[in-house]
């Protein structure tokens, strides 16, 4: 049903030579790239070629020339009635249908949408935009800076795509905005002729067949490789393609009518580096429930267990692993106090286990850090954007021993029946693309894992970003009292005010100390994922103060008002420090975006998470750093300890 990979970079050349990704002959009916085992070898001269040879680069002038070419086109476009724009619209497709990709045809294709966008949105694609959408239709990951238009841009590779024939699926990070752009985007797609939908969490199984069977088809991640799971299953019941398609001969019920997807043929992925690499780090596990009865009892009687064993002496925790292990005495003692037990406490091996899991529970599993109970149901939070992941639940009954702890009904425990990595799930397309601001660090990462080289889109207009030096305090009271010093001097000029926090604690934290500094303001975290969009959009007035977790508001424009930019744009504060300096680099494009004025500053403690996972061991010697205000002194020796703590969170998150 499909054709192996040839190798995971492909040359410019090349990838507009070979057969356009669609179901068809060529590919298949269900098409999708088969995982291809390397040896060491063949992997180590992968490595050597992505270092040393950069296949299908594109140079500056060459980027240049195909913005020229659609230029050419705008006089002509722009007089045409909507009749011969019909009719020009109808030969395009014809032509990359028949041809391919080539130059000169994508061009007018480009140009075409332009002047459709300008006509139904009364908005045209800047030459950043033509740029980033031309590396993208060419298998490239576009890195454009926050602001730049990459929802607009999209409509580039993906209308010029779909033109071609090849279905396309224009991933985000959420719900919301996979609707919102799907919405906002349908009059350019349908003025080209092209059919368009999208798939969220509460569409039926035939609304997302009808979804998937459209030209473009915008979703997330989540819901694209779960679908594409259960997919899966089904055709893992064929023993060859020849099967699969005899099959519809007798039955009158296929499994070709039952496939919610036309295969894997061409993903667009906005933010590109959260969903390849942050979100990568968390597999996809297509399950089903099962009956919880006997395993309640067990969740319930651990816990128990767990909280008889107090103080170190029991057990030793490792916060950077999450991982829990029973001392010597820690599992004597556990053998007495569950000896009148019956049943699985017996067993040594496993009573040691699922008290371990229940430890975790109790003190690595932080309610408002890593997850939130709402209305009873206990959510996990994505620690990289700060959102609520309602359809995630973690393994081997430790969610179960997290309701059990925070007094909820426990939920069925699950049976797996089918899992995938993002990096197995998306290297498995066609063909794949991407968009984002922040790639740069992370190429190497992109280059090995994906084979997607990173190309950097330059801005439309100069960047006015301020970036302060990072302020640094050895403990977090002072940090606290320094950001709303700095909240209320840039609020008395006028300033709207972007904070970031790590966690829903520490936002709700803030906004407790920004009332008594009696500064309005309004929060955005989980709890209010809902009210997200609202919420950013209201950032950028004068003088508004919105206290947010991480990157939530991520993907929504902060438009500033006429008096916040004379005031000087939005001013963004960093309350701590990320994994990785990337996640920094997204807080801090919030500002200072398609030339609007801005600032950003990093307000840290020597007591941040950062610190106390990777620097720990220095904690009496951080402890005697001379201080001034509270600030560590010398100015150099807290951000050498900051920077040295997020270069080894970085490692730790690459191995």
């Amino acid at each position: 049903m499909t054709t192996d990979t040839q190798q995971s970079v492909i040359a410019l050349s090349d990838l507009q030579q070979q057969p356009l990704p669609h179901p068809g002959i060529f590919y298949g009916a269900y098409p999708y790239k088969k995982a291809v085992e390397k040896g060491k070898l063949e992997t180590l001269l992968d490595d050597v070629r992505r270092r040393f040879v950069k296949p299908g680069t594109f140079n500056k002038k060459q980027l240049n020339k195909f913005v020229e070419r659609v230029h050419l086109l705008d006089a002509a476009l722009q007089k045409m009635s909507d009749q011969a724009l019909d009719k020009w619209i109808l030969d395009i497709r014809n032509k990359l249908q028949s041809k391919g990709l080539e130059e000169e045809i994508t061009a007018r294709a480009f140009a075409t949408i332009r002047e459709i966008a300008g006509r139904e949105l009364g908005m045209r694609h800047y030459d950043c935009q033509l740029i980033g959408g031309y590396i993208m239709l060419n298998g490239r990951i576009a890195e454009m800076q926050t602001g730049e238009g990459k929802t607009l841009t999209a409509t580039l590779t993906a209308g010029c795509a779909a033109l071609a024939g090849m279905p396309v699926h224009v991933v985000t990070v959420n719900d919301y905005l996979v609707e919102r752009d799907a919405e906002l985007m349908r009059p350019v797609y349908e003025r080209l002729g092209l059919s368009v939908d999208y798939v969220t969490e509460n569409k039926s199984t035939e609304e997302r067949k009808l979804a998937y069977a459209c030209d473009v088809t915008y979703c997330t991640s989540n819901q694209l490789a779960f679908d594409y799971l259960r997919d899966r299953l089904l055709l893992r019941s064929f023993r060859s393609g020849l099967e699969f398609k005899l099959e519809s001969l007798y039955n009158t019920q296929p499994a070709r009518d039952q496939l919610l997807m036309r295969g894997l043929n061409f993903a667009v992925v906005d933010e590109a580096d959260s969903v390849f690499i942050d979100e990568a780090r968390t597999p996809l596990i297509l399950s089903c429930k099962t009956d919880n009865t006997q395993r309640e009892e067990i969740h319930r009687e651990a816990i128990w267990l767990a909280q008889q064993l107090q103080g170190d002496r029991y057990f030793i925790l490792d916060e950077k692993s999450r991982h829990v292990e029973l001392t010597q005495l820690g599992k004597t003692y556990l053998e007495e106090i569950s000896a009148n037990m019956r049943g699985i406490w017996h067993g040594s091996r496993r009573r040691t286990a699922l008290v371990e899991q229940a430890l975790a529970a109790l003190h690595l599993y932080q309610r408002d850090v890593h997850y939130l109970v709402d209305d009873g149901d206990v959510v996990i939070i994505d620690e990289n954007t700060g959102r609520q992941m309602p359809d995630r639940t973690w393994e081997s009954g430790l969610h179960q021993m997290i309701e059990e702890k925070e007094g909820c009904d426990q939920t069925g425990q699950t049976e797996t029946l089918a899992r995938i990595s993002y990096q197995r799930f998306f290297s498995r397309y066609l063909r794949l693309a991407g968009m984002t601001g922040t790639a740069t660090e992370v190429s190497g990462e992109l280059a090995k894992s994906y084979g997607l080289d990173v190309i950097t889109v330059p801005t439309n207009q100069p960047v006015q970003r301020i970036i302060r030096p990072d302020y640094i305090y050895t403990n977090k009271e002072s940090k606290w009292q320094a950001v709303i010093g700095s909240v209320q001097l840039e609020h008395d000029r006028g300033r709207p005010v972007l904070i970031g926090t790590r966690t829903v604690k520490d936002s709700e934290l803030l906004s407790e100390l920004l009332s008594k500094a009696g500064l309005p303001h309004q929060v955005l975290n989980a709890k209010q994922d809902t009210e997200e969009a609202k919420i950013i959009e209201k950032a950028g007035i004068v003088g508004q103060i919105t206290v947010a977790t991480n990157m939530a508001g991520r993907g929504t424009d902060i438009k500033l008002t006429a008096a916040a930019r004379e005031a000087g744009g939005l001013h963004v504060i960093s309350c701590e420090k990320n994994s990785s300096a990337r996640i920094d680099r997204q807080l801090a494009g919030r500002c200072g975006r398609q030339g609007d004025p801005g600032s950003y500053e990093a307000i840290l403690s020597l007591q941040d998470v950062i610190i106390e996972e990777r620097l720990g061991g220095l904690r009496g010697f951080i402890s005697r750093t001379s201080t001034r205000g509270g600030r560590v002194r010398p100015v150099w020796l807290g951000r050498f300890l900051m920077g040295t703590a997020q270069n080894l969170s970085e490692y730790y998150y690459r191995q």
